[in-house]
């Protein structure tokens, strides 16, 4: 049954004390909505969801914020809360979430075969819906992709030929914090040490943003980068011309480093039933939906990934500890201030 309270969330997003921002109401003309969703996603999710609606008359209303925000939003909400979904762009975060009993564990079977078994939780308290790729890219023009290391790609540009020829992104980035994590996981603490000071040797220029790094590397400024596939995807879109070439990192080794958005349903939302079709619907019929118009990689392996990214080729990804993203990213945070990454 709709909920009078779900009209107060929409209200309180406007709090700034919460910086939240955003409020979309989707579906069959009444409310309040049927499913209220906080999530920390905010790519084009307006299609999704109204596609949803459409085919099954389930209306959606969602809020978008900061991860952290959310979920201490959600934890204070307690039972009151009016969140059905949780949803979020990092497997650390979602990691998190479960373990501070915010999430309901489901049991799915249309979700267990949509979803590869890394990519969720062990007790279903969240489910992968979109993967990113964090690899190497670089300027065609500078760059004979043979330069690279195929087995240990990340770690290989510490290496001082590399000198002056890098752009990475800044510390406080997510994806720098999981990147690190992953290698911690894999490597230990002190390799993954070594390998951030051996890109600080090489005077690393560190940027704000992925598009700007991009765009470094188009102009020249810089050789080689970590980006997410999909900035590479929207800029290509925009400009086909680009000088900037993508190398799936570590195809002879452990596999290019991946994280994923992801969602679950709230511990105590009044309509789980409902949440948990949402989601097996973005896993299945709707994954394209969810995934394509921000060039993501669909989690489902029977879906196929959009032209752009298609053309990318495929590759071998590095399996996903989201409990290593998760409780290692206060170590990743210490090796890179260790290391004087900024």
């Amino acid at each position: 049954m709709p909920r009078p309270k779900l009209l107060a969330a929409c209200t309180a997003i406007m709090v700034p004390a919460l910086a939240l921002s955003g409020c979309g109401v989707l579906g069959i003309g009444k409310a309040p909505a049927d499913l209220q969703i906080y999530t920390a996603r905010h790519y084009d999710l307006e299609g999704a969801f109204g596609q949803f609606t459409e085919e099954t008359g389930i209306s959606v209303e969602f809020i978008t914020g900061d991860d952290a925000e959310l979920l201490e939003r959600l934890k204070a909400e307690g039972s009151d809360t009016p969140a059905d979904v949780f949803m979020t762009v990092d497997a650390g975060n979602l990691w998190n979430a479960a373990r501070q009993d915010v999430l309901a564990p489901t049991s799915s079977a249309a979700l267990d075969e949509a979803v590869p078994e890394d990519l969720r939780d062990p007790e279903g308290q969240w489910y992968g819906l979109a993967m990113r790729a964090r690899t190497l890219t670089y300027n065609p023009d500078n760059v004979d992709p043979a330069e690279f290391d195929a087995e240990e790609s990340y770690a290989g540009l510490a290496d001082p030929k590399w000198n002056g020829r890098l752009c990475m992104r800044d510390a406080t980035s997510s994806y720098t914090q999981s990147l690190v994590a992953s290698l911690i996981d894999l490597h230990g603490r002190d390799r993954a040490l070594e390998i951030v000071e051996g890109w600080m040797a090489n005077n690393v220029d560190i940027m704000s943003n992925d598009v700007l790094l991009l765009e470094a590397i188009d102009a020249g400024a810089c050789d080689v980068g970590i980006n997410n596939h999909y900035y590479l995807a929207r800029t290509l879109e925009e400009n086909p011309d680009l000088s900037v070439d993508l190398y799936w990192a570590s195809q002879e080794g452990a596999g290019t480093h991946v994280n994923i958005s992801g969602a679950g349903i709230v511990a105590d939302s009044d309509n789980a039933a409902q949440a948990q079709q949402l989601i097996e619907w973005l896993a299945t019929t709707g994954q394209n939906a969810f995934v394509d118009a921000n060039h993501e990689f669909p989690v489902n392996p029977a879906a196929e990934p959009e032209p752009v990214i298609a053309e990318f080729g495929e590759f071998e990804r590095m399996p996903l500890n989201a409990e290593a993203y998760g409780d290692l990213n206060a170590e990743a945070i210490d090796v890179l201030a260790e290391a004087g990454y900024k």
